[in-house]
């Protein structure tokens, strides 16, 4: 399932019969892919919120890139949205942070799933509303299905390409039919639809970006905007559906801000300076050594590490395989051993970091060790197809815990060797084609460019001729999006439970459509067919062995030069917030904090 940025993860019901029945389906309060609900029909407020926690107060947060926003519009390919848009849309159904694959109803009361699977029925709640007071009905909900699929962001087709029709069939009642009934996750897919107004959009293009604050059903509203600066939610008074045990506890500050700050350093000064209140601090430098500081001993800026057990996914050196230097397993298998984990490390990051090795780290799903069993079995049909390694070797990216920088640069030149690349005059030139080893890695953010530059400087140890450039926000989304580079730093995020969103990462329709998350031009018939055997999967473990085997073969497909992960949340804040004891497993819940009155006065004061 997507970690969309617009709402969080996304759940469904699986209800595991194969083939057509006359039972009547059960509409119920949730859905779980695999497993049963944690919290029953009458649950009252999900374990990590503080139900009485007091609403008011302000919190201001920073936007910390180059990128800024041009758009309210998050739902098409064109524009940069602004940070924190989907505080304004509510979806049929909402997920939990204490559970791995489990929704419960929001906009809908009910959702009953055939027990062939051959669609998903969505009973809306009457009580649900639009900021203007219009009812949420099925026309919107039919209508934004429909808007997104043809018209909205790319991903959305690759998305809902197993969902055969919408079908309005009360005020309150619609219903999504499937093309196949092996797709277990569409329920889940379909209930993390955010429900557009219909009447909003009469009259106005879908296609085009705007800076007009939207129209929504959820808990906040758009009441400031500065192009590019800032933008301003303000809770919703009466929001409809504050009372939901869903709700119940969170969503407690009134007014939310995000500032938005082209320069790390500058933003880091302004929270000292007060000027925000929290900042996840992702530099590990600035962790180690930029919060010694008075109100930092005193209390007043507290920093905190909060574990979790979030998935990972892929940070790395991602190729573009469509380039015709980089479509060789081999040579990407051998410029992997040019980058120095190890060094940057300890020398870059005060060794806060770990390495990634799987496309779905720091889960159960990813493959460790040599394959199961079960894992084999899942593999054994492309064994022809796929490198023998797949099936008896465990995938390490290359360290210098154990070996040294010189003899990881020998092993990537017998590799380029074996591929047809040989160093003449310095330089590696293919022994075929006669053209040299040469390429960009493409930026965009010019912090990152320390940890780049020693790793060119080890290619060009090996003969490549390397540049790395730099470009602005909107270049670089631009190119990226057409596919216009040839390496790039990229994270492919991942979730709990994946399923459909794994065709925009990696297939080949995906491949060649401008805007889709298959960075990398990934195009494999095997990886394909693993793609489609996790959609299908009819359990948990089974789905365990599937993602994993499909690891395994990205793993040695060599894709991208991994990078490394942190397993928790590294936090400042001024100490003015309350928050409920114990963080759920799967997320920070900053939407579970409140505003303590006292201590904000306090922290104002000072």
């Amino acid at each position: 399932m997507a970690n969309n940025g617009l709402r969080g993860l996304l759940m469904a019901l699986l209800v595991a019969t194969i083939g057509p029945v006359t039972v009547a389906a059960a509409a119920e309060h949730a859905l779980t892919l695999h497993g049963s609900p944690k919290y029953g029909p009458d649950f009252e407020h999900l374990d990590y919120v503080n139900p009485d926690a007091p609403k008011g107060g302000t919190l201001k947060l920073a936007n910390v890139s180059a990128a800024t926003f041009d758009s309210l519009h998050p739902f098409i390919l064109r524009g940069t949205a602004a940070e924190g848009i989907g505080l304004v849309y509510d979806t049929l159904t909402e997920g939990t942070l204490d559970e791995p694959f489990t929704e419960y109803g929001l906009i809908a009361r009910a959702i009953e799933v055939a027990p062939d699977n051959s669609h998903v029925r969505f009973y809306l709640r009457e009580a649900a509303r639009f900021h203007d007071g219009e009812p949420v009905t099925a026309d919107d909900v039919a209508w934004t299905f429909r808007r997104l699929r043809d018209e909205g962001h790319p991903q959305y087709r690759a998305y809902y390409r197993d969902v055969e029709r919408v079908e309005v069939e009360g005020p309150r009642q619609v219903v999504f039919h499937f093309a196949t009934r092996d797709n277990a996750e569409l329920p889940l897919i379909l209930g993390q639809l955010p429900v557009l107004p219909a009447h909003y959009w009469e009259g106005r293009d879908f296609a085009a970006t705007t800076l007009e604050p939207p129209l929504g059903s959820g808990p906040y509203r758009v009441v400031e905007v500065e192009q590019g600066r800032r933008v301003v939610y303000e809770r919703v008074e009466d929001y409809w559906a504050a009372d939901l045990p869903i709700k119940r506890g969170r969503h407690n500050v009134d007014r939310i801000s995000y500032d938005y700050y082209r320069d790390g350093t500058v933003a880091l000064q302004a929270l000292k300076a007060g000027e925000y209140h929290l900042r996840q601090e992702n530099v590990a430098r600035n962790w180690a050594t930029a919060y010694d500081t008075p109100a930092v001993e005193a209390g007043d800026l507290r920093l905190a590490e909060i574990p979790h057990d979030r998935p990972a996914g892929m940070q790395g050196f991602f190729f573009n395989t469509r380039r015709e230097i980089f479509s060789d397993p081999k040579v990407r298998e051998a410029l992997s051993y040019a980058f120095d984990f190890e060094w940057t490390n300890e020398n870059l990051f005060y060794g806060a970091y770990r390495r990634t090795r799987s496309y779905f780290e720091n889960s159960e799903l990813a493959a460790t060790g040599l394959p199961s069993e079960a894992e084999l079995a899942v593999l054994e049909p492309w064994r022809d197809q796929l490198p023998a390694r797949v099936f008896n070797e465990a995938y390490q990216p290359p360290s210098t815990a154990e070996t040294s920088r010189r003899a990881n640069l020998r092993r990537a030149l017998a590799l380029l060797n074996e591929a047809g690349w040989q160093v003449e005059s310095g330089q590696l030139v293919h022994s075929q084609s006669g053209r040299p080893m040469r390429f960009e890695i493409l930026l965009v953010s010019p912090s990152f460019e320390r940890v780049v530059l020693p790793f060119k400087r080890n290619l060009e140890r090996l003969g490549a001729a390397v540049s790395v450039r730099t470009v602005d926000p909107t270049q670089y989304q631009n190119r990226m999006e057409s596919f216009d580079f040839d390496m790039t730093v990229h994270v492919a995020p991942q979730s709990l439970s994946p399923g459909n969103e794994q065709r925009d990462f990696w297939s080949c329709e995906a491949a060649s459509v401008e805007g889709s998350r298959n960075v990398a031009g990934v195009c494999d018939p095997v990886v394909e067919a693993l793609v489609e055997a996790v959609i299908d999967a009819p359990d948990r473990q089974a789905l365990i062995h599937r993602v994993r085997a499909l690891d395994r073969v990205l793993q040695f497909g060599f894709y991208a030069i991994p990078n490394w992960y942190i397993d928790r949340f590294r936090v400042a804040y001024w100490d003015r917030f309350g928050r409920p004891a114990e963080n759920p497993p799967y997320g920070l819940a900053l939407d579970t904090w409140w505003v303590d009155a006292d201590k904000a006065r306090r922290i104002d004061n000072r």
